[in-house]
């Protein structure tokens, strides 16, 4: 897993917890799978696209925050 950069000022034990569950979801592919496979299910809210190459893929988490995922 790449580094999780916390924007949202997450406790150590949040923050510990996400990596956890973030940590084996290495495609994009992995990262929708999981998605659809949280309670309740979570949808590609948006995508970003940077340039030809590098697009934003973003997801809700919880509590109004969202993940953002960088592809290339």
């Amino acid at each position: 897993m790449l580094p999780l950069n916390d924007r949202a000022g997450l406790s150590p034990e949040e923050r510990s917890a996400l990596e956890r569950e973030l940590g084996p979801l290495t495609l994009l592919q992995d990262v929708v799978r999981w998605g659809f496979a949280s309670t309740p299910p979570r949808d590609v809210t948006e995508v970003v696209v940077q340039d030809e190459f590098t697009h934003d893929v973003v997801l809700p988490w919880k509590d109004g925050g969202y993940l953002v995922f960088d592809t290339t």
